[in-house]
Formats: C-alpha cells, structure tokens, sequence
C-alpha cells in the first residue's frame, strides 16, 4: 500500500507540476474582515494582500511600483490620471474597468460605508472614471504621499457587481479580488484558505493553496513550527525566535518595522483628560528596562509616535525619564494625590500582556491601582473604538512611511474611534499641523509641520511611548522566496516550498 501511495505522489508531482503544494501560515490573530472597508487591522491585512491588488504596490524596500494602474501621470498640481491595466480579470470572471476602480474608491471615502480607512482619502475631492480605463483623482489640496496612499491594502480594487450582490456578507463569505490568490473559504477562529489564481496578471503563483492559521499564543506558534505543522510562523517572541535561530531545520526572516506600539489614555474620561496625570503615568513608568527585559534585541525604546524609519520622523525628542516622584506630585496637583483605581486593556498579545503586568506594578508604586482586562480581539478593536476603556495597549503601523498616515489617523480631532484616534486627545495646533502637513508640497516645510506636531504630543501625552519592533520571522529550511515587508503585509506569491 505504502508503495502505491508513493507511485501516487510521485505522479502528482509529474504532472501536477513542482508547484502543488499549501503553505501554512501561523498568524497571530485571525482576521476581523476582509472587506478593506471594513477594517484597517494588519491582521486582516495580511490576508488581504494575497487576494487583492492596489493601483500602486509598495515594495519591500519601501519603492513604488506599478500595480493595478501600469501609469499615471500629474496633470497639475491637484490632478492625477491612473491608466488601468488592459486584460486584469477579477476571481469572479469580471473584467476590471476604471468604473470598479471609482466605485472602490469612492465607496471608501463614502461616511454611509464608515470605513475605518476612509482617512486614507480624506484629502480627496472627486474620483471619476474618464474611460473604460482611465480613472482621475483631483485632490483638495497639493498632497504630496498620494501615490503612497494608494499603495495602501485599504485601497484595495474591489468587485462592483461582488460586493453589490452579496451585501453584508461581503468579506466573509463572499470575498472577490484580482490578486494571486482565490478566496475559498474562512472557518472562524481557526483557519482562512486561500488558492492560486492561475489567471493572475502579476505573473506565476508559486503556491497552489495558501492557509492563514490564527494563533494567538506565541509559545504555540513558536512549536507548531517547530513540528513542521505551519510552514512560515509570523511574529514569534523573543525568546522564541532566539531558540529558533539556533535551530538548523528554520531559518529567520527578520524585519526592522513600520510600527510603534504605546500605551493609550482616553483623554475624555477623568482623571485622564487632566494632562497632569498622563504626564505622571509617563514619568511613573520605566520603560527602558521593561522593553529591554521583554523585547531581548528584537526592537527598542520609541521616543516618537513614529518609527524613525517614516518621513518627518522627529528622532531627537528627549523621553520622560523615570521618575516616581516627579509622577507623585503631579498626581497631587490633579487632585489624585491619594490614588484612583482603573484599567488598563490588551488583547492576547503576550508581550502586550507582559507590558500590563510590569505597569501594572509600576503605577501601584505611585498609588494607582490598575486592573488588567485581556480581550478579544475584534472585541478589543471595537471596543476601543467605543472608547469604552480607560488605558489600553496598541500598535500602528505607518503603512506608506510618511508621517501623514502616522500622526493623522491617531491625533487628529476628526479621527476619533476607528479611524485610529482611540485616546479621543486632541489639541487645535495639532490639527492645524497635521492639515498642513497633508496640503503643503515643500518637504522641507512638511518635515517642520510634523516635527513640532510630535513635540506637542509629547508634551500632552496622550500616550505613553513604548517601543518599536523588530518582526521575528520564522520558517522551514526548505520554504524560500520570503521576503517580510516593513509593513507586515508580507507577499506569499513567489514563496516555494522544497
């Protein structure tokens, strides 16, 4: 039997072709939809790549290059003309056409759809298919980052007849793209299937079946790998990843990231909508040696709300230093001298977990005593969004590198809840910087915009900076072609499997 079972795979890999073979991919949370107007969570982006495209692609050295639109050019300084490919043809059958790339646009930025990743848009004026091919975007204002905004999964081309005709349950059953991969098939919490779409127009497919497996739990991640039961495992823990470096059957796939995690405040409940107080959380909080202790090398002290690696960047902030009773007395000033109880949420994120416990500690030394919630994740989001807590942990990833996409979405007033702005902080400066920021073409006077918005912020402090990461990747030794991208949308099309 054995035999015949041997003569039946050498056969299929005759004459099914080298390339019949599922990649497994161990995720660390299951997405929430993948609709693109639906969430703006990685997560669920990183399924999302693999089954749409965007006019522009961000590459992984951070590049622009021709996706779905093959050129564009400025016609004045608000007037953008995207040619669309000939011949894209959508998993449903349909062709692509300048009007399902309106639609998705303009669908996005609609306030009936609510699309988190409506600001992406935001300095739109209208979008308009000039022909069957050509789609044209005047801008309100001159905006420098647009090709990079376009680049962005939550501008992903849409199907106008899919999600017309599925309605609600569009981006869970009913899931169409123009990208590599197909969408089959999503079991809740446990496993998303994804297969080859033989017609894609980027070129060949390498996979025949891409499965995204939701685990939470890094440990589990880390000996799933290490079983061989996943094939590729994202974001392992450090400790995990240093085990995994010295192991001669995986091999690393590290990447310096986009991201900065923090600790968010809601600004609009007391007593954190006294400056005072975040200001004494800051200083009541060591942040260096709990990240140095947590992360092991893979990712440092954020002293910005942005990586270093993103335009306008403002690199020489000085961080709160650690200082307990410096926090006292500010917490004295506030009218909280005595302490107050709250608390602090994360979802089931280990390190984020860690973090809590060691806050947790921290502040009890200065008389606040917090209770640690863990939540689900899409709970987590929504919830957040609600601004139904007091302190939570988070991560953002400035997707395009351009301070824009990292300070709009999280400080500006008119982004509260979903779109980003979970700590509900504002300030009117800030907004005038940031709406500057997005209109202003001279880069030398955009980077001065963003650099004092960073100040204020930092001042104020609706957070408390954590830390950015380096993303510990891990796969088979016979997996190659994977290239993490800064982002964390990582490309699963030109991975093979030995």
């Amino acid at each position: 039997m054995r035999r015949v079972l041997l003569f039946i795979a050498a056969a299929a890999f005759a004459f099914g072709g080298a390339h019949a073979f599922t990649l497994t991919i161990a995720a660390t949370s299951d997405a929430v939809s993948l609709s693109p107007h639906d969430t703006n969570d990685q997560p669920s982006a990183r399924v999302m790549r693999q089954i749409y495209d965007t006019l522009l692609v961000q590459n992984e050295e951070l590049d622009l290059e021709p996706g779905l639109a093959e050129s564009w050019t400025q016609i004045d300084e608000l007037t953008w003309d995207f040619a669309i490919r000939p011949g894209v043809v959508f998993h449903n059958g349909d062709p692509l056409t300048a009007s399902d790339v309106a639609f998705t646009l303009n669908r996005l930025r609609n306030p009936e759809v609510a699309a988190p990743g409506a600001f992406i848009l935001g300095f739109v004026d209208t979008i308009e298919a000039v022909d069957d091919m050509t789609v044209r975007i005047t801008t309100q204002n001159p905006f420098t980052p647009l090709l990079s905004h376009v680049a962005h999964t939550a501008t992903s081309i849409l199907n106008e007849r899919a999600v017309t005709e599925a309605g609600e349950d569009y981006g869970t059953a009913v899931v169409v793209g123009t990208g590599p991969f197909k969408f089959v098939e999503w079991q809740i919490a446990s496993q998303i299937i994804l297969e080859r779409n033989d017609d894609w127009w980027g070129g060949e497919v390498l996979p025949e079946r891409v499965v995204f497996r939701p685990i939470a739990e890094g440990t589990v991640r880390a000996i799933e790998l290490e079983a061989g039961a996943v094939d590729i495992a994202y974001g392992l823990e450090p400790r995990d990843a240093m085990r995994a470096r010295a192991n001669p059957d995986l091999v690393m796939a590290e990447v310096q990231t986009l991201a900065t995690s923090y600790v968010g405040f809601n600004a609009q409940k007391a007593p954190f909508d006294d400056v005072r107080v975040r200001q004494a959380i800051n200083f009541a909080v060591d942040v260096e040696p709990m990240i140095d202790a947590i992360l092991e090398g893979f990712g440092g002290v954020a002293t910005s709300p942005i990586s270093d690696m993103v335009f306008g960047a403002n690199t020489d902030l000085e961080p709160y230093t650690y200082d307990p009773e410096q926090a006292r007395q500010l917490l004295a000033e506030a009218g909280v001298g005595d302490g107050f109880s709250t608390t602090l949420w994360t979802n089931d994120n280990p390190i984020r977990i860690q973090i809590a416990e060691i806050m947790q500690a921290q502040l009890g030394e200065v008389g606040i005593d917090v209770e640690i919630q863990v939540l689900e994740w899409s709970t987590y989001l929504e919830d957040t969004a609600a601004g139904a807590h007091d302190m939570f942990i988070l991560g953002w990833v400035t997707v395009t590198g351009d301070a824009d996409y990292g300070l709009y979405a999280l400080f500006h007033s008119s982004q509260f809840g979903s779109a980003g702005n979970r700590t509900f902080w504002s300030s009117d400066r800030v907004d005038e910087l940031l709406d500057l920021g997005r209109s202003e073409a001279d880069l030398d006077l955009r980077e001065a915009y963003y650099l004092e918005a960073q100040e204020i912020i930092a001042e104020e402090a609706p957070w408390v900076f954590l830390y950015t990461q380096i993303e510990a990747n891990s796969m088979q030794s016979n997996v190659s072609g994977f290239v993490p991208h800064p982002a964390g949308h990582h490309r699963l099309y030109n991975v093979s499997k030995n």
